[in-house]
């Protein structure tokens, strides 16, 4: 159950924990903080992607150490039995990337949730928001890393010749065939050797929504990449490659969302 619904979300809103982790691609010059000071979900706590990320290091959005963790998760006052529902209001479902980063941390993958469709169907469907900040108090979170779920890029060379695991890219297949230049600069056009591309916004219905089960595994089929658990996703900087994840474990629900984390901002620079 890695999604649900608007209407359990309201159902529940004070039996859960509500995660606010809307973050936007930089040539778009939002805030996802901003927008949360004005409008949010009625207890969501925000989460924000970029400081919670590791911060010594060039590359965007990598899993940041054990106790940087353990700081971030008890300071929003979530507990290890907690269930979380993440949302977002960004196009690239970041609310996938927190979900990745709390089982890799070791959060029960039964109580880590996504909202289906985010604040954008919340506020379609006439749903109520607020915009006062929430308050919480500080938890003593425990974390248990889960290490085999993250790839680094000498697992991802090794694995050309060895081929020990698929690897699927969410980039867009202009950007995989190398047919327009990277967002980033600084990036060479391309590919990782042997990977398969599947962009993630393929998953994506108009209203934010997962397109439903069966059209998740033929998306998936058509690939060409050998369907299993030893699955490791990729794209641009690790954000969208959580969405191939998160889809991936709805149609394999003993999958444990594994992500080459550098992506491509790594792997193909010049």
């Amino acid at each position: 159950m890695s999604l649900v619904n608007i209407n359990w979300l309201e159902k529940n809103l004070n039996k859960v924990k509500i995660i606010d982790c809307s973050w936007h691609m930089p040539s778009t010059k939002r805030s996802g903080f901003e927008e949360y000071q004005k409008s949010h979900i009625k207890n969501a706590i925000f989460f924000d992607l970029d400081k919670n990320s590791k911060i010594d290091t060039e590359l965007p959005h990598m899993l940041t150490d054990i106790k940087s963790w353990k700081k971030i998760v008890s300071s929003m006052g979530i507990r290890n039995d907690d269930q979380i529902i993440i949302y977002d209001n960004s196009d690239v479902i970041s609310s996938c990337r927190c979900w990745y980063n709390f089982i890799y941390f070791g959060h029960d993958p039964g109580l880590v949730h996504v909202l289906d469709g985010g604040l954008k169907k919340w506020i379609n469907e006439k749903k109520p928001t607020v915009n006062d900040l929430t308050k919480t108090t500080n938890s003593d979170y425990i974390v248990d890393e889960k290490k085999e779920l993250v790839k680094d890029k000498e697992q991802i060379d090794e694995n050309i010749s060895v081929n020990k695991f698929g690897v699927i890219d969410a980039r867009s297949r202009e950007r995989f065939e190398g047919k327009i230049p990277e967002p980033r600069k600084g990036l060479r056009s391309g590919y990782i050797e042997n990977s398969f591309c599947l962009p993630f916004s393929d998953l994506i219905n108009k209203d934010h929504t997962f397109i439903n089960k069966e059209k998740i595994l033929e998306k998936f089929k058509l690939t060409k990449c050998k369907l299993n658990e030893s699955i490791v996703f990729t794209c641009g900087s690790g954000v969208t490659a959580s969405v191939l994840a998160l889809a991936y474990s709805l149609i394999d629900i003993k999958y444990m969302p594994t992500i080459y984390d550098g992506s491509w901002c790594e792997y193909g620079k010049n």
